[in-house]
């Protein structure tokens, strides 16, 4: 049982180390692939925000986009002071090849409710932010067409629509 054991771990050792060489050489003389991506934000069926960028297959990208409003508040309907209605997208091709690419989004939002709040007097009072924020570990995608993720239902409704592409900007026009 002792000689077993010692050839279990002799042939784990020399698995390990064969295998991991082998993976450096592919990671070496294989290029990551190139995928273009292109991510659309749809507030309530109207589309309000757009990214896109080259990511290779491996690597994160992260954009933010803000955009400050003011919003008129108390009785005099004056202006306020600005809210920063930010949002954060992180995106990382995890797989693509040309039947399918997967993509990993992480999304955080700050949205403005569309209602408007009174004070018991009826004075316009500011709205409140919110803070929204979602994962998709892998949204698998054809290769140029669009994919929808629903990130909020309703009050408002909040979806993401995605497409993506291998290669560069120039090759995927």
């Amino acid at each position: 049982m002792h000689k077993t054991i010692r050839t279990v771990f002799l042939n784990a050792a020399l698995m390990t180390g064969a295998g991991l060489a082998a993976l450096n050489a592919q990671a070496q003389t294989a290029p990551s692939q190139p995928v273009t991506w292109e991510l659309q934000v749809v507030r309530d069926g109207q589309q309000i925000d757009s990214f896109s960028g080259t990511t290779n297959v491996g690597q994160a990208r992260t954009d933010t986009h803000h955009n400050k409003v003011q919003n008129r508040v108390g009785c005099a309907d004056q202006p306020a002071g600005d809210i920063d209605l930010q949002r954060t997208i992180t995106i990382s091709p995890t797989r693509a090849n040309a039947d399918d690419i997967t993509l990993a989004i992480d999304a955080q939002e700050t949205l403005q409710d569309d209602s408007s709040r009174a004070s018991p007097s009826g004075c316009k009072l500011p709205p409140v932010p919110r803070q929204v924020s979602g994962s998709h570990p892998g949204l698998a995608l054809k290769p140029g067409e669009w994919a929808q993720w629903q990130l909020i239902d309703s009050n408002p409704s909040l979806a993401y629509r995605v497409r993506a592409s291998l290669g560069s900007p120039a090759a995927a026009q």
